[in-house]
């Protein structure tokens, strides 16, 4: 199991500050507080194995969704999955990471027994590395790569027979940068996508890798059938249908309703991703405990001291219940 912290903790952070779990506001996570209304769901997929005619369906659905073309996404429970089997692929010499980023990669290719090296930026890649990691937008620090840079990128790696791997997990909030659609012309290039992040349903465990035919199929064979649920699949079609631009531009005004919080509480807003905010504060500790013993968990990290990361409040309700905790910190 992994022993790195991903946010979503509640449990244990009553157990350590206090509280029922229930009473908590969790803030340590990058999704969308607001999920559209399920749909109504067939009870015969609760009860029977997923068809092979409703995947295809599903993965039809998710390339016309994210531009993906007549490359059809992989669906999986969750990108992790996706993320173990690439490490599995290929030869294992050496992997770049431009880092710091979302710590899962780092564990999953030194566990596989690749050459690790964690980069600052994209022009820390050499010859030497076989696979390439970059996650666009960036998580915790929200830095965005243009996609002109990451194809350029994307390119010099054909030459040298190097895959890239762009996780796209929070790219809803930019797909203007998305690599989706170039997947079909460029067979080194792996897109990871997560469902949960913008439509706000991380339990439903759904992720897509568009990826060339040889990338694809390894995934398919590693995952095997059945790869991911029928109501999983249900509730992913229906919300491919929506409204994609009125998701994000509430996304885009909660985000910006939490950055005035925090400005308005003198805390030095670093990066606003839409789906979470990155704080810069020296006392970043002190200020994730203050907010735990008002029961708000936030997200702050071992290899940046000076870092707290911070999701969306749901409603005013949790707005305000942040802005009286943040009120009390500003005047200790």
């Amino acid at each position: 199991m992994s022993g790195i912290f991903h946010g979503g903790g509640i449990a244990a952070a009553a157990r350590a500050y206090g509280g029922a779990p229930g009473i908590w506001l969790d803030l340590s996570t990058g999704i969308n507080p607001v999920p559209p209304v399920l749909p109504a769901i067939e009870p015969r997929l609760f009860h029977r194995l997923p068809d092979a005619d409703l995947l295809e369906v599903l993965r039809r659905a998710a390339a016309e969704f994210y531009g993906s073309g007549t490359v059809l996404p992989v669906a999986a429970a969750g990108t992790q999955p996706l993320i173990r089997l690439l490490a599995r692929t290929g030869e294992k010499a050496r992997v770049a990471i431009v880092s710091p980023t979302y710590g899962e990669y780092r564990a999953v290719f030194a566990e596989a027994g690749y050459g690790l090296d964690e980069i600052a930026e994209l022009s820390g890649v050499t010859r030497a590395h076989r696979v390439v990691v970059v996650v666009n937008p960036n998580n915790p620090d929200g830095r965005l790569y243009s996609r002109a840079d990451l194809l350029a990128l994307c390119l010099d790696l054909r030459q040298q027979g190097a895959t890239l791997i762009v996780d796209e997990a929070f790219g809803e909030m930019h797909p203007e940068a998305s690599l989706a659609g170039a997947v079909a012309h460029q067979p080194h290039l792996v897109v990871l996508k997560s469902f949960g992040k913008f439509f706000g349903f991380a339990g439903v465990r759904l992720s897509f890798a568009i990826a060339g035919e040889d990338h694809a199929a390894a995934l398919e064979t590693g995952l095997g059938p059945w790869p991911v649920s029928g109501p999983a699949m249900a509730i992913a079609r229906h919300c491919f249908d929506l409204d994609r631009d009125a998701i994000r531009r509430d996304i885009e005004t909660r985000a910006l309703q939490l950055e005035d919080i925090l400005s308005a509480a003198g805390l030095r807003v670093a990066a606003n991703a839409g789906l979470f905010l990155l704080i810069e504060e020296q006392q970043a500790a002190a200020l994730h405990a203050h907010l735990c013993r008002h029961a708000i968990l936030t997200r702050i990290f071992d290899y940046r001291k000076d870092w707290m990361r911070i999701g969306l409040p749901a409603d005013a309700e949790g707005q305000e219940r942040l802005r009286a905790a943040l009120q009390n910190w500003s005047e200790r």
